[in-house]
Formats: C-alpha cells, sequence, structure tokens
C-alpha cells in the first residue's frame, strides 16, 4: 500500500510503546527503519514528532509514512510450536487464567535476551504465539539469577493495565533472601540513591550521592529468622524498582546476599559446603489489583538451591506468618 496513513489508537492497545505497536501492526518493517523514520520525523503522534518508547493513549493519531501493508492486513502467521519450551511453560506456571500468567522462574533462567544468551522466558513465549504472529508480553522483570514470581500478560488490554499497576507502584513484591550476617536493626528500610559505574568487573549499580542521574531507591526489610548470627533469612519488599536494588541494598547494609557474584563484598568469607549453589533471592509473592477491582495474591515455593539452605540452617516455614509482610513498610 502506498501514500501516508493515519491511524488512530484502539482502546486496547492503550499503553502501548510506539515501537511495539509498529512491531504488531508492521511485522515486516525492520527495526532499523524503523528508527529511521522516527528520528526523521516521518511517523508521527498527534501531529508531533515522537520517539520510539513513547506511550501511546487511546484515540491518538499516528501518522505512518509509505512502509508497506496496513494493519490487520498483513499475512496469517503459522506459529512453530517448540514442545520442550511448552512443556517447561507448562511446568513453571503456577497460575493462569484468560489475561495473565505467573510464572514460578527458575534460577539462572534469564527473562531475555541478550549477548550468548538463547535460552530465555521471552523466547519460550514464541511457543504461545497465535496466528497474528503475537505471543504474550512480559510485564516486569527479575534478575537471571532470581528465581520467583513473575507476571506474564496474555493480551494487550492485560499488558497495558499491569504496566500502569508497576508504573504507579500499586504491585505488592516480597521477595526472600539469605544473606551474610544479621542486619541491624532487625527491621528497617534503606533508602539512597543509585547509579551504573563502570567497574574492573564491568557496570554495577552502585550507591552514590545525589544527583548526576542516580536514581533514589528504597527497600523495607525484616529479618524473619538467623542461624547463629552468621545467616538469615530476610524478608524484602522493594518500593523502587532499580537495577539490581535488594541486591546492592543488602550489600551496602553489610549483608550481602549469599553466592551473588556481582556484590557479595565480604573478605576471606567461609560458608558450610552443603550450603546450596546460586544467588539466595526469591521473588516470594506478588499481589497485585485486576482489571475487575479483585486481587491476586500469588506465592511461589522455594526454589531448590535455597531449599537446601533453608534445611541446612533450620528455617522452617511451616512456622512463618505471611501476616508479618504485612508490617515491612510501616515507619
Amino acid at each position: 500500500m502506498s501514500g501516508v496513513q493515519h491511524i488512530t489508537v484502539k482502546r486496547e492497545e492503550d499503553d502501548m510503546r510506539l515501537d511495539r505497536w509498529f512491531s504488531v501492526h508492521f511485522p515486516d518493517l525492520p527495526f532499523s527503519r524503523l528508527q529511521r523514520i522516527i528520528r526523521k520525523g516521518e511517523v508521527r503522534l498527534d501531529k508531533g514528532r515522537v520517539k520510539a518508547n513513547a506511550r501511546l493513549r487511546t484515540g491518538q493519531i499516528i501518522r505512518v509514512p509509505p512502509i508497506g501493508d496496513a494493519p490487520d492486513t498483513h499475512r496469517e502467521y503459522t506459529p512453530r510450536v517448540n514442545e520442550k519450551d511448552l512443556q517447561l511453560l507448562r511446568d513453571i506456571t503456577i497460575y493462569e487464567d484468560d489475561t495473565i500468567m505467573v510464572l514460578n522462574k527458575p534460577h539462572g533462567l534469564a527473562v531475555q535476551g541478550g549477548t550468548n544468551t538463547k535460552k530465555h522466558v521471552d523466547k519460550l513465549l514464541d511457543s504461545l504465539m497465535d496466528k497474528r504472529g503475537e505471543k504474550p508480553r512480559l510485564v516486569h522483570r527479575l534478575d537471571r539469577d532470581t528465581s520467583g514470581c513473575l507476571l506474564i500478560a496474555k493480551t494487550r488490554a492485560a499488558a497495558s493495565h499491569f504496566g500502569k499497576v508497576f508504573r504507579s507502584r500499586s504491585a505488592r513484591k516480597i521477595y526472600w533472601a539469605v544473606t551474610a550476617y544479621t542486619p541491624h536493626p532487625k527491621q528497617g528500610k534503606i533508602s539512597c540513591f543509585v547509579a551504573r559505574q563502570s567497574t574492573e568487573n564491568g557496570e554495577q549499580m552502585r550507591v552514590v550521592g545525589k544527583g548526576g542521574g542516580a536514581q533514589h531507591s528504597l527497600t523495607h526489610y525484616s529479618v524473619t529468622d538467623d542461624a547463629a548470627g552468621k545467616f538469615s533469612w530476610v524478608t524484602l519488599k522493594p518500593v523502587t524498582g532499580r537495577t539490581h536494588q535488594l541486591r546492592v541494598h543488602m550489600a551496602e547494609l553489610g549483608n550481602p546476599i549469599i553466592n551473588d557474584p556481582r556484590y557479595f563484598n565480604i573478605e576471606n568469607w567461609e560458608k558450610p559446603e552443603d550450603l546450596g549453589e546460586g544467588l539466595h533471592l526469591h521473588a516470594r509473592r506478588l499481589a497485585l489489583p485486576l482489571p475487575n477491582g479483585k486481587m491476586l495474591d500469588i506465592t511461589a515455593p522455594l526454589p531448590p538451591h535455597m531449599q537446601k539452605t533453608f534445611d541446612l540452617l533450620g528455617f522452617n516455614t511451616k512456622y512463618y506468618d505471611p501476616s508479618d509482610e504485612d508490617t515491612l513498610d510501616e515507619e
């Protein structure tokens, strides 16, 4: 199709990123060309220049230069189902309805691809792609080595709703960690500014002073149990969502998370040989409002390596009172 098109953003596309909108409606458009026509101002939103990461709003008008087929007229997509990937998704799904699914993401599985990362959650979701070439969408992220609750949206409307929920900090996220020694005081908050900095081990997040692009970060924490003061089971509630926030905060407190390859900063540390291998950080609980006004509250079982450590240290989840988590954000 030739000529300029002016396309109205649909209700179910509200809050979708512009580049994602193009990938849905114009799947054959190379990303490099999309970037170029946006940069040159050939793509407009309500007659104004726009960036690729702009969030759309219902009723806005997108100017599309002559680039190919109109929306909803491109060829039907034949999904390629990888049965192993599909089975893995089934095995780690702990909740599912018509609009969302919640995974208990295993330790070591990346959420998105990157350098030398071929297997990741976003790739697994290709096995759930429909005939329009659309697949479930990631709503938030977990580090590769962090296990636990990961929300996936199965529809555009759900992605829009839960994207807003996470950005407004309406989602309640509770993490469990095993740390070195016992934090003092046993309950409190960590509030500081963080920024990405270059180190001899590559880029890492660091606690810095205010200004210069630094971002404020806030976490509430509480010691649930400890093992002779050498290890602690800590419950964490991040209020903000900065990169590696919980890992940086616990290291800054002097109680780094066990087996953290980036931020464990205690020299000459000796740990029991039978301790579980891998980062001891788990997204235990996710509670958030559904579009119908009800609340979804999901709990993810501990991964095997953390369960092994809990058993070794005598941390018993059967005697744990989940209501304790509700006091984490009290001042």
